[in-house]
């Protein structure tokens, strides 16, 4: 701006604000102070002339630092640069405040940091703490979190979001319950429920799997291993499951239902080949466990040995079961009937888990079981034997990829494995309701 031009300005400023603050209650030294300021504000005083007007030479020294952030971009940096100045050449705050539009409290917050040296963060970005990175918060809430809710007497074994804040708040701390969340979630914490781990209490436990493993090791190829187990009983009725539907549709279920009958399966899966033997018992006793020996006899009469293996079922081991057993595997017998030897591999006590005729159920149940209505046992019967059959085809054209095409449904693939979980959880409900 040319030097006449800049004169103008400066008249018509000095001309109106003359006029507007005739009318203020003011001194003549508080109007010339205002006016000051008002040329400050549009840059009409050299640089060199405000800073002449402040004679400590630490000020001046600080005022030459702030000076460029008279005029500066941003909107908060040029106002504080502005009040500062303006204490600093000797402007009371009041006048000051009533100047620039803000509250006493607020122009004299900042020159009280200013006289005690808070430089740094006047003329840098503010950032604020959230309060879910305090860390007094954090650990305010965690050790609440780690005290059990009695000690504060909450009738609660377990703490909620909902408890937590509570406590918080009687601690005269404001937080929000998603700030909370976000807090537990940041250090690596969850609510989560209890599972019920799969053991078993068998003291013996080690004992009998190292026969079993050993066994399936040495089999030779007229050895068969088997898995056995029993399914049921079941009732036949409608029964629930997860099922494809329309947006908005919600399937049900009758919860009381006459029963069309009930039927138990007992079935045992040939290891090495997939193969699956089963049949229909009226109950889960001796007698079924004689019958399928007699049929594993029978079916795999050209074999020379027949491991038998199942939980630790009373039947499964009875004196008559085992009676019968040393009588089919007498000299006598054998050569009679021309049937293999019986071997019996027992697993643990509480150690369904590990066997796998358990994964077969578990998918037969979820691909015919679930989602059923059948009209009668027989008809139930009959997807069963079907699923079977069609399960053994399948195998018997791809040995090698059990668990992997069709029966992808199966908990696990059909081979035996320490680490198996072959009782599917959901299956187990399903048993535990017939």
């Amino acid at each position: 701006m040319s030097l006449p031009i800049q004169s103008a300005v400066q008249k018509t400023l000095e001309s109106t604000l003359s006029i507007a603050i005739e009318n203020l209650k003011l001194s003549q030294y508080e109007r010339s102070q205002i006016l000051f300021m008002a040329r400050v504000v549009q840059n009409l005083v050299p640089k060199e002339d405000v800073i002449l007007l402040v004679s400590d030479e630490w000020r001046q020294t600080y005022l030459q630092k702030i000076y460029p952030q008279l005029y500066g971009e941003s909107r908060t940096f040029r106002n504080r640069a502005l009040i500062f100045t303006f204490h600093l050449v000797g402007i009371r705050n009041s006048l000051i405040a009533e100047f620039l539009g803000y509250s006493s409290q607020t122009v004299q917050k900042l020159v009280r940091r200013l006289e005690i040296g808070d430089h740094g963060r006047l003329f840098s970005p503010e950032t604020r703490a959230k309060k879910y990175e305090r860390q007094d918060l954090k650990e305010l809430l965690f050790e609440v979190l780690h005290t059990p809710p009695q000690a504060f007497g909450i009738n609660r074994t377990t703490w909620t979001i909902d408890l937590l804040h509570d406590v918080i708040l009687s601690k005269g701390e404001l937080i929000g319950k998603n700030y909370i969340c976000r807090m537990i979630k940041n250090e690596g914490y969850v609510f989560r429920k209890t599972k019920e781990v799969l053991t078993s209490n068998d003291p013996n436990y080690e004992e009998k799997l190292r026969a079993i493993t050993r066994t399936l090791r040495r089999l030779g190829p007229a050895d068969r291993f088997f898995s056995i187990d029993e399914y049921g009983p079941v009732s036949v009725r409608q029964r629930g499951g997860r099922r494809r539907v329309r947006r908005g549709e919600k399937p049900t279920v009758p919860q009381y239902q006459d029963s069309k009958g009930h039927l138990i399966v007992t079935a045992a899966l040939e290891m090495s080949s997939n193969q699956i033997t089963h049949f229909y018992s009226e109950r889960k006793d001796t007698d079924e466990m004689i019958k399928l020996l007699h049929v594993l006899s029978e079916q795999y009469g050209d074999c020379g040995r027949l491991y038998l293996s199942w939980d630790a079922a009373s039947w499964h081991s009875s004196r008559r079961f085992l009676a019968e057993v040393k009588r089919v595997n007498s000299q006598k017998y054998r050569n009679e009937h021309q049937t293999p030897r019986i071997k019996l591999r027992p697993l643990p006590a509480r150690a369904q888990f590990l066997n796998v005729i358990e994964s077969v159920f578990s998918g037969m149940s979820r691909a015919i079981i679930d989602n059923s209505n059948y009209q009668s046992v027989d008809e139930a019967k009959a997807a069963i034997d079907r699923y079977f059959e069609e399960r053994n085809g399948y195998f018997r054209v791809n040995p090698r990829k059990a668990g992997n095409k069709i029966w992808g449904q199966e908990q696990t693939p059909s081979y035996f494995s320490v680490s198996n979980n072959c009782k599917d959880p959901r299956f187990t409900r399903l048993t535990a309701l017939r």
